[in-house]
């Protein structure tokens, strides 16, 4: 009967560890790494910069972010978010009590943002925000809520460890910490179903035939149901996205999306079906955006 327990206990971890394994080969911000908007300091009298985790943490976080106003800044600031797969926490530095998370967005979101802000961000890589807490990211996409309502003990926990300071400088040590210990206490056990169909739309930047293409041993409704629970939509929707997201870093600029005509590359059958999408997921065209 020992013998027996051990044995399935050690197919069990084996089991965990190559689960792992994957986790760290698809979740890799070199295969996948979600833009945002530049922002540009002197026309925008903002600051935006990203910083990297540590090295356990990057299959799991994207980055940290912060978002600061300038003392010369005179008006409402709107800031865009665009599309990117991801689900994001953040608060303002002089409320850490108020930490909210953003779920999957299928379009671009504005957020009128009152002088003077500043604003630190924890950026997750797709699906990993419920493989570590077991939230269904369906309940937030398209939405953003107070993390207390979602995960109230990684709201009070990052509350704690940003209470008084205001500088992503002095937070990154304090979050890589927090963060690595609940990775240490937590055994993320990913579907792998999920994991090799996740890998296969990233590695082919979204352009890919879901119908043909996309083996991944499950039925498409079942495989629904886990990018709903991990993704918070169809696995097309989220084709799309990281479709989008591999555009704008293949495309710097207006002038040469104009002369290469990439959106074909990319899998758009035609330049009004790129250009209504591009706006959806940007909020502007791409001939304003990629000036």
């Amino acid at each position: 009967m020992l013998i027996f327990a051990l044995q399935i206990t050690k197919s069990k971890n084996s089991k965990i560890r190559k689960s792992n394994n994957q986790i760290k080969k698809y979740l890799n911000s070199q295969i996948y790494r979600p833009l945002q908007p530049a922002i540009h300091p002197e026309r925008d009298e903002a600051s935006y910069r990203e910083c990297l985790p540590s090295l356990p943490l990057a299959p799991y976080i994207y980055c940290y972010w912060q978002l600061t106003s300038h003392p010369s800044l005179s008006q409402p600031f709107v800031y865009r978010v665009v599309a990117d797969g991801c689900i994001d926490l953040f608060f303002h530095t002089c409320q850490p009590q108020d930490v909210y998370v953003m779920g999957f967005s299928t379009t671009y979101t504005e957020f009128p943002l009152d002088n003077p802000f500043n604003y630190i961000g924890i950026r997750f890589m797709p699906a990993a925000f419920p493989l570590l807490f077991g939230v269904s990211a369906a309940a937030l996409t398209n939405r953003f809520e107070h993390l207390g309502d979602v995960v109230p003990a990684l709201a009070a926990g990052l509350t704690q460890q940003a209470a008084g300071l205001h500088s992503l400088q002095e937070l990154q040590p304090l979050l890589n910490h927090y963060f690595e210990k609940i990775l240490a206490n937590h055994t993320v056990d990913a579907d792998n179903r999920l994991v090799q169909a996740l890998d296969l739309i990233l590695r082919t930047g979204g352009n890919i035939r879901l119908e043909t293409e996309l083996h991944s041993g499950v039925s498409p409704r079942h495989l629904r149901r886990l990018f709903d629970f991990y993704i918070g939509e169809s696995p097309k929707t989220f084709s799309k996205v990281v479709r989008f997201q591999q555009l704008l870093h293949n495309t710097p600029t207006a002038d040469s999306l104009r002369a290469n005509k990439m959106f074909y590359d990319t899998g758009y059958y035609d330049q009004a079906h790129f250009i209504k999408e591009f706006k959806t997921m940007y909020g502007l065209p791409p001939t304003v955006a990629l000036r």
